[in-house]
């Protein structure tokens, strides 16, 4: 068991580092938070050095990293800007769908540009009556002929508004329940779809969210991705994976977080003396350290064993659940350091407060996530 990172694996923290000293300044993200709007031009510099989905096969555009080398940038992203960084890695996720499960038709069409920064991708789950359970689906596709006919709405999908394609997921057999769905990948253009951006979300605002309307949407046979009927299942174990990607996300902010209250600890004085010569501002960063600490560790090994094959869904919950707590409750900690400054927003820890809220949101409520992890530990 070895705990230190390898070269390479320092030398990709190092570059992203370096893209993000460069390109991720306060003001610009400041900008797109007010305006709500995605930083293409950041995305694509991002996708220009090999950021972009850099798990991805070298024949799909990709660096073929392993996944934990993957989360070292997510990590690193989000670390240096909860906004920016996430903006970045959520362009690849209806990607992930078509990586994992997609024919090699569908991975040669839709994966390289994403790889190369010129689209972004959806994936579809959330129904306005169907958040968290998607056992039995209102969005159905029906056979006909060599197409499939696709009626129902999606609601609160990132990227909705600027994705290239969505891949959503379809009840096929109302009958049979998680055994009648399937995934579809449906182009931004084709008739009857229709997107609506939705507006005034808390926090992660560079990354647009909106609802998606199929009005008898036509895509044919080939647009099924993986195997029919295992649309939930699929979606299940890219839950399983993607979830740690979360956590890592909410682990970058929670370490941007807290570096920013440690030099603002150092810097600040109050009666006299540095706030970091307080004992009670002393125990609560270390506090804040040995949490980020503890949480990365089984993150780390969430990682490792998908990197070895072993899809783990109880520990992928688990990791997640303990990163994205622990970092709401680091950042929380991190504005009540800078007490009225981190209130406003000239300070970009309210930021980062804003944006950590979501990670214990989507792709999975916490709850959901005890309830997932109690059913294997349980064996039910």
């Amino acid at each position: 068991m070895d705990f230190e990172l390898t070269e390479e694996q320092k030398e990709i923290k190092r570059a992203v580092r370096e893209f993000t000293e460069k390109e991720f300044k306060p003001e610009i993200a400041r900008e797109y938070d007010l305006k709500e709007e995605f930083p293409w031009e950041i995305y694509r510099k991002c996708a220009k050095l090999g950021f972009i989905a850099p798990h991805f096969e070298e024949e799909y555009g990709g660096q073929g990293l392993s996944f934990f080398d993957y989360l070292l940038i997510i990590e690193e992203l989000c670390r240096a800007d909860s906004t920016l960084g996430t903006a970045m890695i959520t362009g690849p996720f209806g990607g992930e769908l078509i990586h994992m499960f997609g024919s090699e038709e569908q991975k040669k069409k839709y994966l390289p540009p994403i790889t190369r920064g010129e689209w972004v991708s959806s994936a579809a789950f959330t129904e306005p009556n169907h958040g968290s359970d998607i056992t039995f689906l209102e969005t159905t596709a029906k056979p006909e002929g060599d197409h499939y006919i696709i009626n129902g709405t999606k609601t609160l999908i990132t990227n909705a508004p600027i994705a290239s394609f969505i891949v959503v997921l379809c009840q096929v057999k109302p009958e049979a329940g998680v055994k009648g769905q399937s995934l579809f990948v449906v182009d931004r253009d084709v008739e009857g779809l229709d997107i609506t951006k939705i507006e005034h979300k808390m926090g992660i605002k560079a990354s647009p969210i909106g609802e998606i309307s199929f009005n008898s949407v036509r895509v044919p046979k080939n647009a099924l991705v993986g195997c029919e009927f295992m649309g939930f299942y699929h979606s299940m174990e890219f839950f399983d994976v993607t979830r740690v990607g979360v956590a890592a996300q909410a682990l970058g902010m929670a370490q941007g977080a807290y570096e920013k209250a440690l030099k603002y600890a150092k810097e600040r004085m109050q009666f006299g003396r540095r706030l970091s010569d307080f004992q009670v501002i002393q125990h609560k960063l270390v506090d804040m350290a040995t949490a980020l600490e503890s949480a990365r560790l089984l993150v780390y090994k969430a990682a490792w064993y998908i990197d070895k094959g072993r899809i783990i869904p109880e520990l992928s919950c688990m990791a997640k659940n303990l990163a994205t707590s622990t970092a709401v409750k680091v950042v929380n900690d991190a504005l009540q350091i800078f007490g009225g400054y981190g209130y406003i927003s000239d300070y970009d820890i309210e930021r980062y407060y804003r944006d950590v809220r979501i990670t214990e949101i989507y792709e999975g409520t916490t709850e959901i996530q005890k309830n997932i992890a109690a059913r294997f530990l349980l064996g039910k």
